[in-house]
């Protein structure tokens, strides 16, 4: 059996180390010169979108041999509207770095493989199939999956961040959702250190944004901060991605092709990332093809995931900003921070739940 995978990121590493550990060594494709050859972004992994998990780090480590180094366990998180603000505190999650950078999940990912990863590659799927038994299509997004026809997409999201320099608290996270300086979508401040964080803001490409500028939005949002936090935060490196697609494969495999990560559709469309989900595809992947189970039955919970975050997401979009105001001070006090530490229920699910008949009720949309 030869397994060829399509990208060294996360899913796609995740895949190589579960095989390996299983006696099998693939052979791993990719079209750049080397693991994390990108922007470098701050990320989350908030326990409020991975339960049952509450501690994904510990769990990718004590239940798939998988290890990984945070950044920083998030403490505090900061949430503002346009005119509320809620302090969450608890043990939240964790932040990460992704990218050029030596401590990057990529980079850490590498270090524990063996099998070898062909850099600069200009094998395509086609010429991959031909070769191997199995591929593990692992490009980082929904593009392969689409000329396969086998991708739904349900939105794209456009993103502009920058990596600044202030003096930040890197326990503490803190997002906007606010449509004056983001419509319908929402903005990030996340340290990497002391010394640096990522902030970025992400726009849905919705009919109602076609006349928005996001550097001009950008630009609100780097002075709104550099304001709120006293700092004047100067840029040394910075990004920007235009109509990224958000959706999910109809199948997870297809013959012996298997689709994780953004491939299969790992990133939320809610509050975007989904790293764990993308790491948990590739694992999942690698146990289908140690005969540990079968992939698309071990993607059912991840796959009901991303519905629940797209109920999420299509009921932000009939929010104004004072019903966002509204859910931000809900959440100060008692209350929000019963909901981020509750292990018992899953929040994304029940909140999927209760909002549905609301979207069907409001645009006959999703059910």
């Amino acid at each position: 059996m030869g397994i060829a995978i399509m990208g060294a990121g996360l899913s796609g590493l995740a895949c190589a180390i579960t095989l390996e550990k299983n006696g099998i060594t693939p052979t791993i494709f990719e079209k750049r010169s080397k693991v994390g050859d990108r922007f470098v972004n701050g990320e989350v992994l908030l326990s409020i979108f991975t339960r049952p998990v509450h501690d994904c780090i510990a769990s990718l480590s004590e239940e798939y041999g998988i290890y990984l180094k945070p950044t920083s366990n998030i403490q505090t998180m900061e949430l503002y509207s346009k005119n509320e603000k809620a302090t969450i505190r608890g043990q939240l999650g964790f932040a990460n770095i992704r990218g050029r950078e030596q401590d990057s999940f990529e980079a850490q990912l590498e270090q524990q493989i063996k099998s070898a990863i062909k850099f600069n590659s200009e094998e395509t799927y086609e010429k991959l199939l031909s070769k191997y038994s199995h591929v593990i299509m692992a490009t980082g997004d929904g593009g392969y999956a689409k000329k396969t026809r086998n991708f739904r997409e349900d939105l794209t999201v456009s993103i502009k961040g920058a990596t600044v320099e202030g003096t930040f608290d890197r326990y503490s996270v803190m997002a906007w959702i606010d449509y004056d300086l983001a419509p319908y979508g929402y903005c990030f401040l996340i340290p990497f250190s002391e010394k640096e964080a990522n902030m970025s803001i992400a726009i849905p490409d919705l009919p109602e944004n076609t006349d928005v500028n996001i550097n001009k939005l950008w630009g609100l949002f780097h002075e709104k901060v550099r304001s709120q936090l006293k700092q004047e935060f100067p840029i040394t490196d910075q990004f920007q991605i235009t109509r990224y697609p958000v959706g999910i494969c109809n199948s997870g495999r297809i013959g012996n092709t298997f689709y994780v990560g953004n491939c299969f559709g790992t990133m939320m469309p809610f509050m975007g990332f989904g790293q764990y989900t993308s790491i948990l595809s590739g694992i999942y992947a690698a146990y289908d093809l140690c005969g540990f189970g079968k992939y698309e039955e071990l993607m059912k919970p991840l796959r009901q995931s991303y519905e629940d975050s797209l109920v999420l997401r299509r009921s932000m979009e009939q929010l104004s900003n004072q019903g966002l105001d509204r859910i931000i001070h809900s959440l100060q006090g008692y209350w929000g921070g019963k909901l981020f530490q509750t292990k018992m229920i899953n929040p994304l699910k029940v909140a999927s739940y209760l909002l549905r008949p609301y979207l069907k009720l409001k645009n006959g949309g999703i059910t």
